[in-house]
């Protein structure tokens, strides 16, 4: 299965030059991947350390959330446009910058900009880093470089309350964005040096396709996560259906385009719209899971942050051996049927895991954690090839940009039904949060089976 679509193979970079350049873009998806959660674990320091209430400090992490959801597809759209390069070494030098802006900010006001830059420079490396893996492999290895991304992607969301913990033991919260530094900078180097140049279209931004891209992706992120903190039910419903509407205007000035801003002529294909769908569902039953679980094991079995990490720990360590066989499985066999299968395996592994809620034996997780991760990394490199692969090499960027989008929205979903949960059923939250991110793993495992590539 070298080529989806019977599409001519490219030869990708030469070893040394592949390695490199795979090298500065797992640095860099690693960085904005761990700073999109690995602050959370720091909130309650933060804002005694900034003197602000716990409510306000909610904005170190949102700001961060919005800039990113709404600059995606943007970006992603230039990308294509200017050649996939001209977007993320920017990105990344501005994700750098803001960084040290983070770690220096004396106020919350200065912080919660300087996320938001540092979102915006995050939101430029999600949008193209797997448009430029399909350069920088060659056509026969794309599952393999996806697999490699799945990897980097994985480990950075899940392992992120380990890091945070780790770096929080020896050092302060600055250090959260202060260690991105010397890492951007290597990191920088090696993209303008090995990045490759990319074939470029005509097509131009459309400037209201941009804005209601915005006002659709911010109000629906407020909405969801409104749903989740303490905002009154009537401003979060007012938010999603805002979200809605101005959704319904965008995809209708979308369906008049040639290459719109939101890539309708690509969700029109059968396999990426599954494709999307069963990513989003995978996402949304992770992040309901590691939401879920850390509380479990602090607040009712009593361990400490430094515990509940290594804990947690199984789940990306199993994605990160699985993940790499399925991205070169993917290459011979049908990655529908490869991703379902991981589903299943998952969705397994949650409902073992909900099982054995209220023993107070820990350890006997861990077991059941790491088939979750076996099976969420069998799934993530397949259904990746699918959803970059089936997209024509010029709408590469598109396809990144959604791919990247639909994992925030399902981990945001994911985020949200969680808090309705510890709201509504606060002594039942784990056991329904589990057996809801089951039952999505396996809506996802029936949507991947219908695929036919």
């Amino acid at each position: 299965m070298a080529s989806l679509e019977g599409r001519p193979e490219h030869p990708g970079l030469p070893i040394p030059q592949r390695l490199l350049a795979f090298l500065t873009l797992a640095m860099a998806i690693a960085m904005s991947g761990l700073d999109g959660s690995i602050v959370n674990v720091a909130l309650p320091t933060m804002a005694h350390d900034l003197a602000v209430a716990p409510a306000a400090s909610i904005w170190i992490v949102n700001a961060f959330l919005l800039a990113v959801t709404v600059s995606l597809l943007p970006l992603s759209a230039l990308g294509d446009t200017i050649g996939y390069r001209r977007v993320y070494t920017p990105s990344l030098a501005l994700f750098t910058l803001a960084s040290l802006a983070c770690a220096l900010a004396p106020s919350l006001p200065v912080l919660t900009a300087a996320r938001a830059v540092q979102g915006l420079g995050a939101a430029g490396i999600m949008s193209v880093n797997i448009a430029l893996v399909r350069f920088i492999y060659p056509s026969s290895k794309l599952g393999q470089g996806v697999g490699n991304v799945a990897v980097v992607v994985a480990v950075s969301s899940a392992g992120s309350p380990t890091v945070a913990a780790a770096i929080l033991s020896v050092a302060s919260w600055r250090w959260l964005f202060l260690i991105n530094v010397p890492i951007g900078v290597v990191a920088l180097y090696l993209a303008v040096r090995t990045l490759p140049d990319t074939p470029r279209s005509k097509r131009s931004l459309d400037s209201m396709s941009v804005a209601l891209n915005i006002l659709t992706f911010g109000l629906l992120i407020a909405g969801v996560d409104g749903l989740g903190q303490n905002q009154t039910a009537g401003v979060a419903a007012g938010e999603l259906i805002a979200a809605a509407a101005f959704g319904a205007l965008f995809v209708q000035r979308q369906l008049s385009q040639a290459a719109p801003l939101l890539p309708v002529d690509l969700l029109r294909r059968p396999i990426f719209a599954l494709s999307l769908a069963t990513s989003i569902l995978s996402f949304a039953a992770q992040s309901l899971a590691l939401v879920a679980l850390p509380f479990y094991f602090e607040d009712t079995l009593g361990r400490s942050e430094t515990a509940t990490g290594l804990l947690m720990t199984p789940w990306p360590v199993a994605t990160a051996l699985i993940a790499p066989i399925s991205g070169h499985l993917a290459d011979r066999f049908a990655p529908g049927l490869l991703g379902g299968a991981g589903l299943m395996v998952m969705g397994a592994g949650l409902a073992l895991v909900a099982l054995n809620v209220g023993n107070a034996d820990g350890a006997s997780l861990v077991w059941r954690l790491a088939i979750c991760g076996l099976g969420f990394g069998f799934f993530q490199s397949p259904n990746n090839r699918m959803i970059i692969g089936s997209a024509p090499p010029d709408r590469s960027g598109g396809a990144a940009g959604l791919q990247s989008a639909g994992r925030l929205i399902g981990q945001s979903f994911g985020t949200a039904l969680m808090a309705v949960a510890f709201g509504r059923a606060p002594e039942h939250a784990t056991s329904i949060a589990l057996w809801t991110a089951t039952g999505m793993t396996l809506l996802g495992a029936c949507a991947s089976a219908l695929r036919r590539a």
